[in-house]
């Protein structure tokens, strides 16, 4: 099963080598020409091709060598990034259905699609896939969002995005070409913190009538502005694994107990950016407050310009010094992007 925003078996090229990515049960590698004659006989089903927007019925073998030639030129352009679904406890790997996500560089948004072989239906591939992907996607793509769209009469697909962080927008009409018309569907997007929060659970429990409303609890959080002697501000993206991963932070993070926010600061920078910073150089600038989902997060903001060692990701994030100007051009959380003009202003 699959959203409408497919994988289309069209266009032209030679593969290469592209990123592997392993889902735990699955691993999603680039696509190879060995990998047509199974694509085709998979997707030349009108269980799955129906509710592919892009594909006709039936489907040329032709157009799923032309497809597999065109996806290394869209991932060497960064126009897309696809991959097939393979199972490797089998022997030999067998490939299950294919995924993947256009990029548009204007709205800063990806697009995924994804289709499943009918026989591996019902097996959790499709969400394990498209969780994978999702997460690499918003960490390592120059996206802010991605949008999925499902035919309404596909609720499995729809299942699928729900319950991997994909919030349901609204409704719009798109052409089937197997189907030979419009047909209504389900428009979906994710952002960062939208793959961020916990799965919901499968059925709530009413909580009895006596008890307390939960407190949201408040998470204590050091950052610090380093200021080059160029008046550029170290940025630090956050790696894939971690909360709210692809987005631009000031370096810090949460205070152990008993510590202070200077502290806090003094050992966070030594951990993660290899240098060593004197308490007195670290000066309060302003603080964040703001209410996510599952916690209220408290941040003051400290500025600093001197320390001593060149700041060098040692926690796999990728690290930039950024021109005051230039500061929007980075996604930050939500927590971080009222202290961009307060900070701008100082420099």
């Amino acid at each position: 099963m699959s959203p409408s925003g497919d994988e289309d078996p069209s266009g032209s090229a030679a593969p290469s080598d592209g990123p592997v990515l392993d889902t735990g049960r699955f691993v999603l590698r680039p696509l190879r020409a060995d990998d047509a004659g199974t694509i085709h006989r998979l997707v030349n089903d009108w269980g799955v091709v129906r509710m592919l927007s892009r594909l006709p019925f039936p489907y040329p073998r032709s157009l799923t060598d032309e497809w597999i030639a065109s996806t290394a030129v869209q991932m060497q352009d960064g126009q897309a990034w696809h991959f097939a679904i393979i199972d490797p406890a089998s022997t030999p790997e067998r490939l299950l259905g294919c995924l993947g996500i256009r990029i548009d560089g204007a709205t800063r948004s990806g697009d995924l699609g994804y289709w499943i072989g009918r026989s591996f239906w019902n097996g959790g591939v499709a969400g394990e896939a498209a969780r994978r992907l999702s997460h690499w996607a918003l960490a390592n793509l120059p996206i802010d969002r991605l949008t999925a769209q499902v035919a309404t009469d596909n609720p499995a697909s729809a299942a699928v995005l729900r319950r991997i962080g994909f919030r349901e927008t609204g409704t719009g009409r798109q052409p089937f070409l197997a189907r030979g018309g419009e047909h209504p569907v389900l428009l979906f997007e994710a952002r960062h913190d939208d793959l961020s929060r916990p799965a919901a659970p499968a059925a709530a429990e009413p909580a009895p009538a006596a008890a307390a409303v939960p407190v949201r609890r408040t998470v204590l959080v050091a950052a610090c502005a380093l200021i080059d002697a160029d008046n550029r501000v170290l940025l630090a993206r956050r790696p894939e694994g971690k909360r709210m991963a692809g987005l631009w932070e000031f370096p810090g993070g949460k205070l152990e107990p008993d510590e202070t926010p200077e502290q806090a600061l003094l050992r966070e920078l030594r951990e993660e950016l290899g240098i060593d910073v004197s308490e007195a150089c670290l000066a309060p600038f302003a603080f964040a407050s703001h209410a996510y989902s599952d916690f209220h997060l408290l941040m003051p903001l400290y500025v600093c310009r001197r320390w001593t060692g060149i700041p060098t990701a040692r926690e796999g994030q990728t690290l930039a010094w950024v021109q005051p100007d230039a500061l929007d051009g980075y996604s930050m959380p939500d927590a971080d992007k009222p202290l961009v003009p307060l900070l701008r202003d100082l420099l």
